[in-house]
């Protein structure tokens, strides 16, 4: 059977399919019903016809391609046409995941198969709730008991749905930690004994450093290009300045109002005057 005949069929059987579909189902599922037969088709021609459908269908020309998601060939539209089909479908599309659900499922992928236990030691909560939800979106799935832990607790693991949901064949295609980190680490400075030594063969040390900024800072000053340090140093000197002079001219009448008083007292000789006058 040629390919060019094979290739309708697989296309036929991919959108139709209810469930992702592997290139061995699709095997199986195209001899059965070709049965009669004597040349059956094999799993490398359906993979050589799986390669042309999803040339033909990535040209611009179609809204919709064939990806492999969850763990088979599925119809898919592209991204470029999100919007419209979310006119369509409304609330359907706009559901998402709660942050606690999407914690629980995020820890679970990376590090399945994992009891609940150990996902509430690393988020720090109780989990009860979020892995009930998942367990009925059927995202996860219970896949036995860790026997070699107290109680063999129920350990859990990412389903096909999972896959599905988020447009991965596996969980080998979900982005490594260090990727999704990678923009948030910050780098340490590297500093080689080289950078300690200028142009003239000398050793730059704290002092040298120290020294050539003020003689910026001043060099800047006598230009009248003044750093926003030096203009806060001159308010406060001008501070001070003023200070000052208040507390010196508050002393100088202080001083002032102590002459008046003295001067203004009366002799004692002026009183005793007074005195035996009135006598």
């Amino acid at each position: 059977m040629e390919l060019s005949s094979i290739i309708p069929h697989i296309e036929v059987l991919i959108f139709a399919s209810e469930k992702p579909l592997t290139a061995l189902d699709i095997v199986e599922l195209i001899n059965n019903a070709f049965g009669f037969l004597e040349e059956r088709i094999t799993l490398d021609q359906v993979e050589s016809c799986v390669e042309g459908i999803k040339e033909k269908y990535n040209s611009e020309f179609y809204p919709f391609e064939v990806k492999e998601s969850g763990g088979g060939l599925q119809f898919l539209t592209k991204k470029d046409f999100h919007k419209t089909l979310a006119q369509l479908n409304g609330d359907k599309y706009l559901k998402r995941l709660s942050s606690a659900a999407l914690e629980s499922l995020a820890i679970i992928a990376y590090k399945q198969p994992i009891t609940k236990g150990e996902i509430e030691s690393i988020r720090g909560v109780n989990s009860d709730y979020s892995v009930q939800k998942l367990l009925e979106k059927e995202l996860i799935v219970i896949s036995g008991r860790n026997e070699k832990m107290p109680g063999q607790p129920l350990i859990y693991a990412t389903s096909k749905t999972f896959m599905d949901y988020f447009g991965i064949n596996s969980t080998d295609d979900l982005p490594k930690i260090r990727e999704v980190l990678a923009e948030q680490i910050v780098e340490g400075t590297i500093i080689n004994p080289e950078d300690f030594v200028s142009h003239e063969g000398e050793i730059v040390t704290t002092e040298t450093i120290q020294e050539d900024a003020e003689n910026i800072a001043i060099t800047d000053l006598n230009d009248g290009d003044v750093t926003l340090d030096t203009e806060a140093e001159a308010e406060e000197q001008e501070a001070l300045r003023l200070a000052d002079e208040a507390e010196a001219e508050l002393a100088r009448q202080q001083a002032e109002a102590s002459n008046t008083t003295e001067g203004t007292e009366p002799a004692d000789g002026t009183e005793k005057e007074a005195d035996k006058t009135e006598e």
